[in-house]
């Protein structure tokens, strides 16, 4: 069974950093696609990041260059390092996986096609 757990939300000021974790559970991270995005009040579900099996990343212009996804084979978790934080990176933060491989992973990240099993999100608050 599927399952995936995020962790590591909170409240910090903006500037400030944050990692959130994404344990999963009835497959592996490493060969498959893997994404976060979030979600903000009124607002549409944002992909922000994505890593495919080969370790190809692609991100969101409004988080590239502030935001790195990466994983840990050993411990089957994703992560999601971020700096910089703004006020606008308000919202609850998803983990999501897509039981494919390759760079068709980048499609599921932008939206085009769904992604396959979702977290549950966890809450992220930057304040000014």
């Amino acid at each position: 069974q599927v399952q995936l757990v995020e962790s590591g939300g909170g409240s910090v000021q903006a500037g400030g950093s944050l990692t959130l974790s994404c344990a999963a559970s009835g497959f592996s991270v490493a060969t498959h696609c893997m994404g976060w995005f979030r979600q903000a009040p009124g607002k549409e579900r944002e992909g922000l990041a994505g890593i495919d099996n080969d370790g190809r990343t692609t991100y969101a212009d409004s988080v590239k260059e502030r935001f790195t996804i990466s994983q840990d084979k050993a411990k089957n978790t994703l992560y999601l390092q971020m700096n910089s934080l703004k006020p606008e990176d308000t919202a609850t933060y998803y983990c999501a996986a897509a039981l494919i491989a390759g760079p068709r992973c980048n499609l599921r990240i932008r939206g085009y096609y769904d992604m396959d099993y979702w977290g549950k999100g966890t809450p992220v608050t930057i304040s000014s």
